[in-house]
């Protein structure tokens, strides 16, 4: 039951939403729409559900063009970050209302909801109504609901993101295993980078309406195909400054240059941008090949078990994240380093020109 898009395209008032997306979803896959606020998560969403037409491009499901096919007419379930109950029904019901409207029978109905409501851990709330719930208690009612009747598509508009961290982690790992046995397509949308990672399977990253790389979730993060696969998959944001590859030296200044190292000796010389992630600019040489920044220190918040400064530095805000409680003043000159073995290189068009080496 694969869900393929073919040149869909999405314009309102003359402004392009979404930009051609060619995407083949497969059956039993988990997808991860990964991308910023406003990147084009929920309408890509809105039209796989048949919420919304493309303005062009067509969408195919298990072999079919469903284009104009209303989403009554499609067996589609879809959980939104706020998360939707009838205040009048008791859990039970709430659950049960589409296997109520798809005819099953009451011995059916009673085994699935119960099934589904063991699963998400709400077995002994089936009595109360919404009122009665905590949001993490309603969420999942909401997810079980969306989930019963087993559709062949099932999408996810950022279900978790207003729950606590330990409901978000328990989910998290919850979700990808509820589907495990099952050979509906299912698409998650996050704007989280890391959360993509956790759930596995493939990502489709997105940015400003465009398919910028979809693959397996991993290869993308270590193989980002451009600078912007690399930014939508990085949180903090990748720091980012331009270098100089002349023979066997890779230079951002006068004073900041290193030996080429691994597959960086094979670039032709030339301009390059250089992406490092944050968790390789650190306060604590990582090791002797590691080049040494000059920062000016705008912000740094200490959560107790992890460090993350905002400098500056080559006149641009750069970002270390590190282990460790490391306090600096607002505004201090500090040293810092970055472990440039581990730095992508893109050419001018934005492109990878050269991964990092020794894993990321």
């Amino acid at each position: 039951m694969s869900l393929e898009l073919k040149q869909v395209v999405k314009r309102v008032d003359g402004q392009t939403h979404i930009h051609p997306v060619d995407l083949v979803l497969e059956p039993g896959s988990f997808n991860t729409l990964l991308g910023t606020t406003l990147a084009g998560k929920t309408t890509l969403m809105q039209i796989m559900a048949g919420l919304e037409k493309p303005t062009s491009g067509e969408i195919w499901f298990n072999g079919r063009n469903v284009t104009g096919v209303a989403v009554q007419k499609r067996n589609v379930s879809m959980v939104h970050q706020l998360f939707i109950n009838y205040p009048m029904m008791n859990v039970f019901d709430n659950i049960a209302s589409p296997l109520k409207i798809g005819g099953y029978s009451a011995t059916d109905i009673k085994k699935r909801v119960g099934e589904m409501a063991e699963l998400l851990h709400i077995s002994d709330l089936l009595d109360r109504r919404p009122s009665e719930l905590s949001g993490g208690q309603q969420q999942r009612t909401a997810m079980a609901r969306a989930l019963v009747k087993q559709s062949d598509l099932i999408l996810l508009d950022e279900p978790l993101a207003n729950l606590d961290f330990k409901l978000r982690e328990d989910l998290r790992d919850q979700l990808p295993r509820l589907f495990a046995r099952r050979e509906c397509v299912v698409v998650y949308a996050t704007t989280e980078p890391v959360e993509a990672l956790l759930l596995g399977g493939k990502t489709v990253a997105v940015h400003e309406g465009k398919v910028v790389q979809f693959g397996v979730s991993s290869q993308i993060y270590h193989q980002p195909g451009s600078l912007i696969s690399a930014r939508v998959f990085s949180e903090p944001p990748i720091n980012t400054t331009t270098v100089v590859k002349t023979g066997n030296k890779i230079a951002i200044n006068e004073t900041v240059h290193w030996a080429c190292q691994g597959s960086t000796k094979q670039l032709p010389d030339g301009k390059y941008t250089l992406a490092i992630r944050p968790h390789h600019v650190t306060p604590v040489r990582p090791h002797k090949t590691a080049i040494t920044i000059d920062a000016i220190v705008e912000v740094a918040e200490l959560s107790g078990s992890e460090s993350i400064i905002h400098f500056e530095a080559f006149g641009q805000s750069w970002v270390s994240q590190s282990h460790g409680v490391h306090p600096f003043a607002n505004g201090e000159k500090a040293k810092l380093f970055a472990d440039v073995s581990k730095a992508f290189y893109f050419d001018a068009e934005g492109q990878i020109a050269c991964s990092a080496d020794g894993g990321i």
